[in-house]
């Protein structure tokens, strides 16, 4: 992890026109009750970064330019593209079974490394699943939510245990036949990566993706509770007897997400990450190709959305959010306009803050890529 003040540098203060359509959206992002936002935008005018709301509840101080955040399933954009470097460099087949790498775990033979990067493989979610009809089937404990969470949050999950107790529960559906987003997924891929290359998934990132694209302010945390400065603060909120308490939340062990989401990234590494994965220097063309195919139904890839912008436009993306952080990932399909964000809120078991996020997220891409307008 990076120490050093990344909110400094001069190309995030650039002389082009302000954008006080965007800073509308901020403020409007705010009084819907994010605590914090900082967005950043890159196109054919340059550099655009601006911030509204607090850092810390109760205090003045706004968002940092370039702070660093819990970027969620942003970490499954990161650890696809592992992966499929790992395609490229002949060490995984991408259609060949997981289980001829991950033997310990007995898994259905049909499931391809394919499956598990596009969320076809049907394996539990172990952080609990939501089915059509309402039913609701719990995961490991850390995500039954309310206090419990707060209580346990810097407990140690490993990868392995989470993956046995996902494959405890029944399938949601045969390999290949339908499409589930599943935490479960990314962790196994995490360890394909491990078991393949005999080293960890924080060495193996920082050999393909952070050293060559110089990311210094992104890190896989892996059972680390601290977030470098400079950083927003993360709440969440339960009840209790009555009560509403709010916790912060900023320093927790992500381990009981893993590479479902553990990752710590900024708005300026989150944009040079998908700029350089859009324009193509990450992968080569067939692969990339294959990413940004979308499953009929959903529009995901692999690894990544592949998102409609409403004018014949299309927009690669993956935003995540991990416990009062979240980040936004947005980019043209060549990588040459970019919209990334930092979020920092308080968080419920009710996910309170769903609707507005998803509001918000539709009126962005509205105004940077030309989508439509949420209704």
């Amino acid at each position: 992890m990076s120490p050093t003040r990344t909110d400094q540098n001069p190309a995030d203060h650039p002389n082009h026109p302000d954008r006080p359509e965007l800073r509308k959206v901020m403020e409007e992002m705010v009084e819907s009750g994010f605590t914090g936002v900082t967005l950043r935008v890159h196109d054919e005018r340059g550099a655009w970064v601006a911030g509204a709301g607090v850092s810390k509840l109760g205090e003045s101080a706004k968002p940092p330019t370039n702070g660093h955040v819990r970027i969620g399933s942003n970490t499954k954009t990161f650890t696809a593209t592992v992966v499929l470097q790992l395609v490229a460099e002949g060490r995984i087949g991408l259609d060949t079974p997981a289980d001829d790498h991950l033997p310990e775990f007995g898994l259905d033979r049909k499931i391809t490394v394919r499956m598990l990067l596009q969320h076809t493989s049907g394996v539990f979610n172990f952080t609990g699943e939501y089915y059509e009809d309402g039913t609701v089937v719990a995961g490991i404990p850390a995500t039954t939510a309310g206090r419990e969470w707060v209580d346990n949050r810097f407990k140690t999950y490993r990868p392995e245990e989470l993956v046995r107790l996902a494959l405890s529960k029944p399938a949601r559906f045969e390999p290949g036949t339908d499409w589930s987003y599943s935490n479960t997924n990314y962790v196994l891929a995490r360890l394909l990566i491990e078991k393949v290359t005999g080293r960890s998934f924080a060495e193996e990132m920082r050999r393909l993706i952070l050293e060559p694209l110089g990311l210094s302010g992104t890190a896989v945390p892996d059972t680390d509770p601290e977030i470098p400065e400079p950083h927003t603060h993360a709440y969440y909120r339960y009840e209790e007897d009555g009560r509403q308490e709010t916790v912060d939340v900023t320093r927790q062990n992500p381990s009981w997400i893993s590479t479902g989401g553990d990752m710590i990234s900024t708005t300026r590494d989150l944009h040079t990450f998908i700029s350089a994965l859009a324009g193509g220097r990450l992968l080569p063309a067939p692969l990339l190709a294959e990413m940004c195919t979308p499953h009929p139904k959903v529009g995901y890839g692999l690894g990544v959305f592949v998102q409609d912008t409403g004018d014949g436009g299309t927009v690669i993306t993956h935003n995540g959010g991990m416990a009062g952080h979240a980040a936004l990932m947005y980019s043209t399909p060549d990588g040459s306009r970019t919209l990334t964000a930092a979020l920092n809120y308080v968080d419920d078991a009710a996910l309170s803050m769903a609707t507005a996020f998803h509001q918000a997220t539709q009126r962005l891409v509205k105004e940077v890529f030309g989508g439509p307008q949420a209704p």
